[in-house]
């Protein structure tokens, strides 16, 4: 069964604490990104992680590789138990990223933001759309020796038949009824599961919900 991260992506730390240690036996991970280490740095990460959970930490590392390299050996002691970088970073960085982290850390390679279509792709100067894109990159990735990519839930079908043992991220996802915000490539928890998903990242749904032990829960019910 695919692992459902809950995505805490608010500079609260006393919210993000209350909602990490209400989660526990309902979740199978908690997702940390910039807003959150923007703020509180590696000490909230710790005050997270004492709700017992493991920590995906979403800082989509992206500079020359030695740079990166020396950001993911400081991220260490903090245990991540994933760990994103930029694909487009190129393949010395993506390896320097998975030589510099621990075993127990799973490295994968953001392709396309779940926030892009073609158009955007297009406004940037990526001719490929955004199907074409996340297979080149995802070859990339596996090239340099990564555990796996983060893409939407239109690609992760395609990416995971051509690297069938890749660790495969899938955020942005909406439940049925559920507003789409910023998202504009998006499918369901269980669509994104059958189709190939390894990992399942879920956060407004949840997080902004009145009850969001009930609806983290109403979501592993669909899976």
């Amino acid at each position: 069964m695919a692992e459902l991260f809950v995505a805490l992506d608010t500079p609260d730390l006393g919210q993000a604490a209350a909602l990490a240690r209400s989660l526990g036996g309902v979740v199978d991970g908690l997702k940390l990104g910039l807003e959150f280490f923007c703020a509180h740095g590696p000490a909230g990460v710790k005050a997270v992680a004492g709700a017992g959970l493991p920590l995906f930490l979403d800082l989509k590392l992206h500079d020359i590789p030695n740079t990166v390299a020396g950001a993911v050996r400081s991220l260490a002691p903090l245990a991540p138990s994933i760990l994103t970088v930029h694909a487009a970073g190129g393949h010395a960085m993506i390896a320097a990223a998975r030589d510099a982290a621990p075993p127990t850390t799973r490295v994968v390679a953001v392709t396309v933001l779940t926030s892009l279509d073609a158009g955007d792709l297009a406004a940037a100067g990526v001719a490929a759309n955004p199907d074409a894109q996340v297979a080149r990159l995802a070859a990339l990735t596996r090239s340099a020796g990564a555990d796996g990519i983060v893409c939407s839930g239109a690609e992760v079908g395609a990416a995971r038949r051509s690297w069938p043992n890749g660790v495969f991220v899938v955020p942005g996802l909406r439940p049925l009824g559920s507003e789409a915000g910023d998202q504009k490539r998006m499918v369901t928890p269980r669509e994104a599961a059958d189709l190939g998903a390894t990992v399942l990242v879920i956060g407004r749904p949840v997080t902004a919900a009145s009850d969001p032990l009930e609806a983290a829960a109403a979501i592993r019910a669909t899976l």
